[in-house]
């Protein structure tokens, strides 16, 4: 069978990020400061929507999740929805509790609540834990795509990794310094339904390599051991335990978009809270049936494998990479590098732009200085082009620590640096205690060491129980606790 050649690739590279550009300039070419950081609050709420599935998603969901299906562990078979099913939990809470907080104080850093609540080295902390955990977050997801490329591009012309995160970067930067997340709301949406096409197509393309229809498709993948959803017997040593699951799926929906400035800067955008709701509960519901059509896809990737008898990778997060580009016809090579390219940019555009928001909103009170627009606009760039800058560093070292699936290791890593942040919002929403401004530092940076150290031995010390993707919750009762003892009611 005929193969994409690398030159054959990087044409095809070029002609997407020309796309994308053309729509950067029709957007952003008005884009003024609050442009950038909330698209004027001027935002459709069905796109902001759309576009947020691409974000959630990135090349985490497009590549990783369809490789753990077939790797006995957390998230094996399709036991991730039990995950999916906790998310619906807590994007209602975002829904109703921490979106009408946010329209209700005008914010355009959600952590400037923190400043209100206690002060603003509350602030600082909140907004340097998102910095921390979006920049960590944000290098995973980067990891995925340019190592796809790496492995079948750039190693063609002996390029080194570094180069092909490099490349990625620039390109991300040059279309989103301008507009921002104005511009994002309008390329995330395109590469959304770019990602999910891709996922569709290849489907379709397995079924006629098998002889086989949309229903045969389901009814194989339902008899198949891959379709196994619920683990109710294994107790809660089991890390597919279903309640272990389902209650991490809230939280981290919680934490990793509720608290999130990357997520809820897009929600802010929105013309008025009752938009903002409505974007989120849709966006919600679409997710669940989006993450079944990945899930079903690595149910058909490894049924597929065994059918033409090949080899797995030697990491499964290859796995759909091999198949879509060195097994199936050409097209839908294209077809998979588009939805590639489109997990890559949709999740890490809109990074840099929050990271840029935050640092310039939070650290440097950019909004608040009496500068013309210009001057502002020279500083935010330059704050633009330093995250990107780490961004590329972040996600080169990564490469040299990577030995399992990235979904895994981005939630683990996600319950330690945002579980400060819980346990932050929650003293603050559900106590009216006051704590000292110099004392929410060393708690917020003492409640993630505590949490690793009793995750380390929590299967001595607890009859084998471990935490899992729960050592968000941990961390974040650590950090009450921790407010607690140090607050006083005054």
């Amino acid at each position: 069978m005929q193969h994409l050649t690398p030159s054959e690739i990087l044409l095809f590279i070029g002609a997407y990020f020309l796309f994308l550009m053309l729509v950067a300039w029709w957007t952003g070419r008005r884009a003024d400061s609050r442009d950038f950081y909330i698209a004027g609050r001027n935002a459709p709420w069905l796109l902001v929507a759309i576009g947020m599935i691409g974000t959630s998603l990135s090349g985490v969901t497009f590549i990783s999740i369809p490789g753990k299906v077939g790797i006995p562990g957390a998230n094996e078979h399709f036991s991730y929805m039990q995950m999916v099913f906790g998310y619906l939990l807590g994007y209602l809470v975002i829904g109703t509790v921490l979106l009408p907080l946010y329209y209700r104080l005008n914010l355009i850093s959600i952590y400037g609540y923190l400043g209100k609540r206690f002060g603003r080295m509350a602030h600082l902390t909140g907004s340097g834990f998102f910095l921390l955990s979006r920049l960590i977050g944000s290098a995973f997801r980067l990891f995925l795509v340019a190592m796809v490329l790496q492995v079948f591009v750039m190693d063609a012309y002996g390029l080194p990794f570094w180069l092909t995160v490099a490349i990625a970067v620039a390109l991300i930067w040059v279309y989103t310094f301008r507009g921002g997340i104005k511009t994002i709301v309008w390329t995330d949406t395109i590469q959304t339904l770019s990602m999910l096409a891709a996922v569709g197509l290849t489907i379709y393309a397995i079924g006629r390599a098998m002889d086989k229809d949309f229903l045969e498709l389901v009814d194989l993948v339902r008899k198949s051991e891959y379709s196994k959803m619920f683990y109710f017997e294994g107790g809660w040593s089991d890390p597919n335990n279903f309640f272990k699951q389902f209650f991490s799926g809230a939280l981290i929906a919680l934490v990793m978009s509720g608290l999130d400035q990357d997520m809820m800067q897009k929600n802010i955008s929105c013309r008025n809270l009752r938009d903002a709701q409505k974007n989120m509960f849709t966006y919600s519901i679409i997710l669940v049936f989006v993450n079944v059509l990945f899930l079903t896809l690595g149910a058909l990737l490894y049924l597929y494998a065994q059918h033409i008898q090949m080899p797995l990778p030697k990491s499964s997060d290859q796995l759909y990479p091999v198949i879509a580009l060195q097994h199936l016809s050409p097209l839908i090579g294209l077809v998979f590098l588009t939805g590639l390219l489109a997990a890559a940019y949709s999740s890490a555009d809109s990074a840099l732009a929050s990271l840029t928001t935050a640092f310039s909103v939070d650290f440097l009170n950019l909004e608040q200085r009496p500068w013309e627009e210009g001057k502002k606009r020279r500083v935010r760039i330059g704050v633009h082009l330093a995250f990107s800058l780490l961004l590329l560093l972040i996600t080169v070292v990564f490469r040299s620590f990577h030995d399992e699936a990235v979904i895994n290791t981005l939630f683990k890593m996600a319950g330690y640096t945002y579980g400060p942040l819980l346990g932050l919002f929650a003293f603050g929403l559900f106590t009216r205690r006051q704590v000292s401004e110099t004392l929410v530092l060393p708690v917020a940076l003492v409640a993630p060491v505590l949490a690793y150290v009793i995750n380390e031995h929590s299967a001595e010390w607890f009859h084998g129980f471990q935490f899992g993707f729960l050592i968000v919750l941990l961390n974040g009762v650590l950090t009450f606790a921790g407010l607690w003892l140090v607050s006083s009611s005054k």
